[in-house]
This record gives structure tokens, sequence and C-alpha cells, in this order.
């Protein structure tokens, strides 16, 4: 004769106490999911609606549709602000990664004082762009700075730099560069500490130069870290604002203004808010693509 057991119950303490733990446990989740809401959520979804309205951020707005997107492509200003960004991007980014990882290849080895070398080489990227960009601005000043300065000592002829319209993007990049390549470095280099020294060894009892050990071991373990900072750096770049507000202010004749300099321009100068919100989704889906993209070509390099 056989005994089924009958339903297992919950005693109403331990349910009780359950919810106490599920109460408290909200209670302490609800303030940073308030804040994540309030200051992630909501601006993204009143940026969209503020999109499609005519809004100077004063008095009542209007909706307009598609116009604030239509007046977009029309809008010389915006094309001009998407190709110095595109431009900006096409330096900034394969310059920092290849020279992070010519750096981390260099100092990968035991010799003396090789902690000091990699923390100056760190150093530029700890600091903020403002500080980045008021301390480029005395450097670089036409008149007064130290870079002329050095230029008229050594028989050149003094250069305009941030000033100058065929060289204010380019020097943006060169003080970009200096500060961004930093970071590429250090994960290269926590990458190039994880090859397996086997694998180099192998390569070197087979009669592997320099180079071929590069090509065909080095290159083929750092690759998951190149896809990711080859991501990071085009949403880094294509984000770039703080930098140009504080040397250039987007210009000289208009050389410097990038896609997010442009969406502050139009919301918080020209006082076109909407059409600055547009913009500014114009911007994110960009990104958004990139960032399907790069995994979408991640996912078929995985699966061949």
């Amino acid at each position: 004769m056989s005994v089924h057991p009958g339903p297992i119950t919950v005693a109403p303490a331990a349910k009780t106490r359950r919810r106490r733990e599920t109460a408290a446990a909200w209670a302490y989740l609800s303030p940073s999911v308030i804040v994540i809401i309030g200051l992630g959520l909501v601006p993204v979804v009143w940026s969209l609606i503020l999109s499609f309205q005519a809004d100077d951020l004063v008095t009542p707005s209007r909706f307009v549709g598609v116009d604030n997107y239509a007046a977009l492509a029309q809008d010389p200003h915006f094309g001009q602000a998407v190709g110095n960004t595109l431009l900006y991007t096409a330096l900034y980014v394969p310059l920092s990664i290849v020279l992070g990882l010519a750096l981390a290849l260099a100092l990968n080895r035991r010799v003396r004082f090789i902690g000091v070398y990699r923390t100056l080489m760190f150093v530029p990227f700890v600091l903020s762009a403002t500080a980045q960009g008021v301390l480029f601005s005395f450097i670089l000043d036409p008149e007064f700075g130290v870079a002329n300065s050095l230029l008229h000592r050594i028989g050149l002829s003094q250069q305009g730099f941030l000033t100058d319209p065929s060289q204010a993007l380019l020097i943006l990049v060169a003080i970009t560069l200096w500060s961004g390549t930093g970071f590429c470095m250090v994960v290269f280099l926590a990458a190039l500490q994880d090859v397996p020294p086997s694998l180099v060894e192998a390569a070197r009892l087979d009669g592997a130069g320099p180079f071929r050990i590069l090509r065909h071991v080095t290159l083929p373990a750092v690759l998951p870290v190149t896809t990711f900072l080859t991501l990071w750096q085009l949403i880094q770049s294509l984000q770039v604002f703080d930098l140009t507000y504080v040397t250039t202010k987007g210009g000289p004749l208009g050389s410097t203004t990038v896609i997010v300099y442009f969406i502050w321009q139009q919301a918080f100068q020209n006082f076109t808010a909407g059409y600055g919100a547009a913009a500014a989704y114009v911007l994110a889906v960009v990104l958004l693509a990139l960032g399907l993209g790069v995994r979408l070509l991640r996912r078929n390099k995985e699966a061949r």
C-alpha cells in the first residue's frame, strides 16, 4: 500500500517573511530605479517626442511631424558637422588603436622602471577634456603660446593652430590622440599579457621572426580586444564635445563643429530644441547601427 504525499504548503510565517524581504529589497532598489528612469528613460522618450515638434523651450511647442528631419537633410551646417565628425573619426580611431598597440608592444617587457613608463603614458587619459583644452589653448595660442615660440627659435614660421581652419580639426585629433592612446595601450597591454608564452616560444622554435610572430600569434590573440576598442573609440569620437567647446567653440568658420556641438548649438544657442533633438536622434541611430554592425561581424567571425 503506497502513501502519496500531500501538496507542499508554505507556512504563513514563511510567506510573511518572504513578503517582507521582497518589500525590503524594493525599498533599497527603488532610489536607483527612480534615478535610472528619471535620468535615462524619461529624457530619451521626451527628446524623441521633441524631435517631431517646433520648440524653443519657452513658448508652447507645436507638432511639425518629420519637418525637422527633412530640414536636417538640407542644412549645409549639419552637413559640415557630419563631414567634420567623419573626418575626425577616420583619423582618430585607427591612429589611436595602432599607436596604442605599438606602445603596448614596446612596454610589454621586463625592463627597469617599466611601471613608471606605463604610468606616464596613461596619465594623459586621466585628465579631463576640459583640462586638456585649457592646457593646449595656452600652448597653441598663436601670439603668446609656447609652440609658436619654439617654432620661431628654430627658424620656422608661426602657425595658426586652433585659429586656422585648415589646421584646427587636425590639432584636435592630435590632442585627443595624446590623451586617448593611453587607454588603448592599457587594454592592449592586458591582452598581450594573456597571450600564452608557449605559443610565442613555439613560433620562435619554428623559425618565425618578430614580424611573423606579431602577424600569426599576437594579432589573432588580441583580435577580440581590438574589436572592443574599435567600437569604443568609434562611439567616443562620434560623441566628442568637451574639447571642441573649450578650445574652438566650433570655429574657425565651422571647421571644428562636430555633431554633438551642433546639437548643443541648436538647442541652447539658437533655441531650436526640436531641431537639435532631431539631430541627436540621427546620431543615436548611427551609434545603434554601429553597435549592431560590429556585433554581427563578430558573430560571423566566431561562427567561421
